[in-house]
C-alpha cells in the first residue's frame, strides 16, 4: 500500500478518535491538511484585547480580558439555596459579567481572581438589559507558581490566534490540536512554481502555514497571508486557463454573415441606429464567430440595454452561415417573451422557409415543455430539417429527442439559472461544438467575473439605449410609518389613472404548497417579529388590493404554478394594456418587457437579494416615462436589512450594487459552492478586495498554462488542482 502523504493523514490519527470526530462534524475538517487550512479568523494581543464593548448578541465568542472582580453570592431557588458566582471581566474599552451556577462555581471562584487573564468563550446573552456569558469556558494565560517563567515570557510576546470556533469546540482546544500537526507542514507539496514565488517575494509554503498559526509579529501574519491568498487564486485560475487553453484545440465551424443576407436585411429595416456598446460588443462576437474554434463569451449587460438585440444579431449572423441558433431560457414565461420579441423584431424576416433561401427569411419556433403535441412536433420537425434557422425555448430544448440540422450557436439567458450540465448538454448537439454566448443582466465586478466565468471571454454592454428613463427608488417603512405604504397605493392609482400600468411582487404565491414550506421555513428563523411572519403572499396580497386600496382597478395575479396557457393570457393582457396591476413573483424577473408599466412596489422587499431587487426594478421605466420603485418593507431602521434596501434605493449603478451584495455575502456562495454543499476553497482570498492578486494571478497562469499545458514539470500544481477538481468542486468552475 503506498504511504499516505503526511497532510492527507486522517486527523484521528494524530489527536485520536473522540476530538477528530467533533473537528470533521462541527467544522467539516478531516485530514492533517485541512486543519492546517482552517486558518486564525484574527490574533489577540497580550495588551490589545476584542472590544468588550460591541459583542454581538446571540453569537459564539472569544474574548481575551482580565477579571477585575469576582463575588459569590447566595440565593434561594426553587430547590433550595443555591450560589452563584459573578465575575466582571474588563479589556479596557468595556464591561462583561460572566456567571457560573451550583457546583460549576468552585473551580473558577478558585481560579478567576482578580488580574488573572484568560481566554473566555460563551454565547453572548442579555441578562437584566446587560451582555453576560453564562458557564463560559476559558483557559488561563499565565502560568502560576508551579510554571516554569519562560513559558509565561514565550507567551507575552506572542499573538494569540483566535479561531472560528463553535459550541463544542472553543478555539484554544483548536489552537492546542493545531500544535499536535503543525510539525507536518513541513511535508506541504508547494503548488507555485519556484521561479513564480522567488520572482514575486513569496514565502515557501511550510512558512505560510507556520507563519499564519504561530505568527511573532503582525509581519509574520501579513507575509503569510499574502502567499496563501496566492496559493487559492492561482491554483483556480490555472484551472480556468486550461479549460480555455482546452476550448482552443476543439474544432468549430467559423459563421460569417454574407454581405446580402439575413442580418444585413435586418440591420436594413431597424427603426433606430444602434449604441457604441452594441456596435463594439457585436464587432468582437462577430471576431469570434469567424474563428474556427468555438467562441466563448460572457455578455454581461444591465437591465435594458440592449442584450438582446446583440444576441439577435449574433443568431442572424449565423443563420446567413447555414447554421442554426438556439437561445436557451430559464422559465415558460421568459422563453415566450423572448419569441415574442425577436418575431416582433425580424417581422417579415421570421416567417421563412428554408435556410438561406432567396427571400432572406427563416423560421422561428419556441420549444417549451408544456406546448402541445403537435405544435411540438412541428418545432421538432422544423429543427431537424433546418427549416427553422432560430429556436427559443426552456430546458426543453436539452431533451434527446430534440436533434439539429446543424447547430451553430447556443445563447444562454441568464447563466445563474442554469447548471454546467444543462449547457455542456445543448452544446453536444452539435456535429461540432457550437459557439457559446452567456449572457446575464446581473452586473459581477471584473474580479468576480475573472473568477467564476474564468473560462469565459468577458464583453460588457454599460450603456443604456436612447429613450430609457431614470427610475427613482424608495424604501417605504411600513411599520414605522404606515401612511407611507397609504400614499405607495395612491401613487399607483395615480400611475394608472395616467394611463401607465403597475407591478406588485410578493415573495411567496400563498398556496398549500406554498404555506407549508413558509410554514418550515418560519419555525427555523428567528430574531424579530417582521422575520417571524410568513413572507407575504401573491394571492392574499392581490384579494387585500381588489377589495381595499386599488379597488375598481383592473388587478390580475402572475405566478410560476399557473397553468402555462394562463400565464402566457396574463402577459399577452398585461403587455397590451387591458389589466392595470399585476400581482406576481419574481417570475417578472428576467426579460419581460412592458413599456408602459412606470411603478413597481417590492412587498416585503428586505426577503429578496440586492442583484435581485435590482433585476426586478428593471422592468419599469422601459418606456419614455419615468419609472418608480417602492420598496417595501417591516424591518426596524437599525437593522443590516434596512441598510440593504436604502443601498439599493440609493444608486442605479448595477456594479456597484453587486460590490455591496458580494461583501455581505460568503465568498464561497459567490461561488457557487453553497449549492453543493462542499466549504469554499476561498478561505483567504476576498473576490472583492484582492483584484490585483487575482489579476495577476490569471496571467501568471495563462502564460504557465500555454507553455506546458498538461503540467508535466509542475507535480505540485497537479497535486493541488487535483484537490481543487474534487467531485464536489468540478461544477464551480462554470457556476456563476
Amino acid at each position: 500500500m503506498e504511504h499516505v502523504p503526511a497532510l492527507d493523514e486522517p486527523l484521528k490519527k494524530s489527536l485520536g478518535p473522540a476530538t477528530a470526530k467533533v473537528m470533521a462534524e462541527a467544522l467539516g475538517l478531516h485530514t492533517v491538511g485541512d486543519l492546517l487550512h482552517h486558518y486564525p479568523r484574527r490574533y489577540a494581543e497580550r495588551g490589545e484585547l476584542t472590544t468588550l464593548s460591541d459583542l454581538p448578541l446571540d453569537e459564539h465568542v472569544t474574548v481575551v480580558a482580565q477579571v477585575a472582580d469576582a463575588r459569590v453570592l447566595t440565593f434561594n431557588g426553587a430547590k433550595g439555596r443555591g450560589q452563584r458566582l459573578e465575575v466582571t471581566i474588563t479589556d479596557g474599552s468595556g464591561r462583561l459579567q460572566l456567571v457560573f451556577f451550583g457546583k460549576g462555581v468552585h473551580k473558577p471562584h478558585k481560579e478567576l481572581l482578580p488580574g488573572t487573564r484568560a481566554m473566555f468563550a460563551g454565547k453572548v446573552s442579555l441578562f437584566n438589559r446587560r451582555l453576560q456569558l453564562a458557564h463560559p469556558a476559558y483557559e488561563l494565560l499565565r502560568g502560576d507558581g508551579g510554571e516554569a517563567a519562560e513559558a509565561v515570557g514565550s507567551w507575552a510576546a506572542s499573538l494569540i490566534p483566535i479561531y472560528p470556533a463553535t459550541t463544542k469546540l472553543e478555539s484554544w482546544k483548536i489552537s492546542k490540536a493545531v500544535d499536535a500537526v503543525l510539525p507536518s507542514a513541513a511535508d506541504a507539496v508547494d503548488p507555485l512554481p519556484a521561479a513564480l514565488r522567488e520572482g514575486r517575494g513569496l514565502l515557501a509554503l511550510p512558512d505560510a502555514l507556520r507563519q499564519i498559526h504561530r505568527p511573532r509579529t503582525k509581519a509574520d501574519v501579513a507575509a503569510a497571508r499574502d502567499r496563501l491568498k496566492w496559493d487559492e487564486a492561482f491554483v483556480l485560475q490555472v484551472a480556468l486557463a486550461r479549460r480555455r487553453h482546452a476550448d482552443t484545440q476543439l474544432p468549430a465551424v467559423a459563421r460569417r454573415p454574407a454581405p446580402d443576407g439575413t442580418l444585413a436585411a435586418f440591420d436594413a429595416k431597424l427603426p433606430f441606429t444602434l449604441t457604441e456598446g452594441q456596435e463594439k460588443v457585436s464587432k468582437e462576437i462577430f471576431d469570434d464567430l469567424a474563428t474556427e474554434h468555438p467562441m466563448h463569451r460572457l455578455l454581461q449587460g444591465e437591465v435594458g440595454s440592449g442584450k438582446t438585440m446583440v444576441a439577435l444579431r449574433a443568431m442572424l449572423a449565423v443563420v446567413d452561415a447555414q447554421g442554426q441558433a438556439a437561445l436557451l431560457a430559464p422559465t415558460e414565461v421568459l422563453a415566450q417573451q423572448h419569441h415574442r420579441s425577436v418575431t416582433e423584431m425580424m417581422g417579415e424576416l421570421a416567417e421563412g422557409g428554408m435556410l438561406g433561401g432567396a427571400e432572406r427569411a427563416t423560421k422561428v419556433v419556441l420549444l417549451t415543455g408544456s406546448m402541445g403535441a403537435a405544435a411540438r412536433r412541428q418545432a421538432l420537425l422544423d429543427l431537424v430539417t433546418g427549416e427553422a434557422g432560430i429556436v427559443i425555448g426552456t430546458h426543453a430544448l436539452i431533451e434527446d429527442k430534440v436533434q439539429f440540422h446543424d447547430l451553430g450557436l447556443v445563447v444562454v439567458d441568464e447563466q445563474h439559472r442554469f447548471g454546467v450540465e444543462q449547457r455542456d448538454a445543448l452544446r453536444g448537439k452539435g456535429k461540432q461544438p457550437p459557439h457559446l454566448l452567456v449572457m446575464t443582466a446581473t452586473p459581477i465586478p471584473r474580479t468576480v467575473a475573472m473568477t467564476i466565468f474564468g473560462d469565459l471571454e468577458t464583453s460588457v454592454l454599460d450603456q443604456l439605449p436612447a429613450g430609457r428613463s431614470p427610475i427613482a427608488s424608495h424604501v417605504v417603512p411600513a411599520a414605522d410609518k404606515p401612511h407611507f405604504l397609504t400614499r405607495a397605493w395612491e401613487r399607483v392609482r395615480e400611475e394608472v389613472g395616467n394611463g401607465h400600468q403597475a407591478y406588485v411582487v410578493c415573495p411567496r404565491i400563498g398556496d398549500d404548497a406554498d404555506q407549508e414550506a413558509g410554514r418550515k421555513k418560519t419555525k427555523a428563523s428567528a430574531g424579530d417579529e417582521a422575520e417571524k411572519r410568513p413572507p407575504l403572499a401573491v394571492l392574499d396580497v392581490a384579494e387585500q388590493l381588489r377589495t381595499g386600496p386599488l379597488a375598481g382597478l383592473r388587478v390580475a395575479v402572475l405566478h410560476g404554478r399557473m397553468h402555462p396557457d394562463d400565464k402566457d393570457d396574463v402577459m399577452r393582457r398585461f403587455a397590451a394594456g387591458e389589466l392595470d396591476v399585476l400581482v406576481a413573483t419574481t417570475v417578472i424577473e428576467v426579460g419581460v418587457n412592458v413599456p408602459n408599466a412606470t411603478v413597481m412596489v417590492i412587498m416585503d422587499a428586505d426577503r429578496f437579494g440586492v442583484s435581485q431587487l435590482h433585476q426586478l426594478r428593471g422592468r419599469v421605466g422601459r418606456g419614455s416615462a419615468p419609472g418608480l420603485c417602492l420598496l417595501v418593507t417591516e424591518m426596524p431602521e437599525a437593522s443590516p436589512a434596512r441598510q440593504r434596501l436604502g443601498a439599493v434605493a440609493a444608486t442605479l449603478d448595477g456594479f456597484e450594487l453587486s460590490r455591496i451584495d458580494l461583501e455581505q455575502r460568503r465568498e464561497g456562495d459567490v461561488l457557487g459552492q453553497a449549492q453543493s454543499g462542499a466549504r469554499s476553497s476561498l478561505r483567504m482570498l476576498a473576490v472583492i478586495d484582492d483584484e490585483e492578486v487575482i489579476a495577476a494571478a490569471r496571467e501568471e497562469a495563462t502564460a504557465l498554462v500555454l507553455a506546458d499545458p498538461e503540467l508535466e514539470a509542475h507535480p505540485g500544481l497537479r497535486t493541488a488542482l487535483d484537490a481543487l477538481l474534487d467531485e464536489e468542486r468540478e461544477e464551480y468552475l462554470e457556476k456563476g
